[in-house]
């Protein structure tokens, strides 16, 4: 049983069950957050840093060679963005 709590992916595994929990309470809206597009904005953010663990994880990609994780890294970030830009724009109208 302590070889499954000390294993990483376990851990991590775990960490992405909670910020999963996290995230539908954002979604559901917290009492005192009148704005729904930073519940909205939270839960992207939250579902980006889960993918980057999934990435390098579950995925393999810490230990893969340089460019491959650097590719990776970078297509997480721009698509983040890209996303997280397009949910501004929708609320912001800019």
């Amino acid at each position: 049983m302590q070889s499954l709590v000390a294993n990483r992916a376990t851990l991590i595994w775990l960490g992405l069950v909670v910020a999963t929990c996290l995230s539908v309470e954002l979604f559901k809206g917290l009492p005192g957050l009148n704005a729904p597009y930073v519940g909205g904005m939270a839960v992207t953010a939250i579902a980006f840093l889960k993918t980057r663990f999934i990435l390098l994880d579950f995925m393999e990609l810490r230990h893969a060679p340089r460019p491959m994780r650097l590719f990776a890294e970078c297509w997480w970030i721009a698509i983040g963005a890209i996303v997280i830009a397009t949910f501004r724009t929708n609320f912001f109208g800019l």
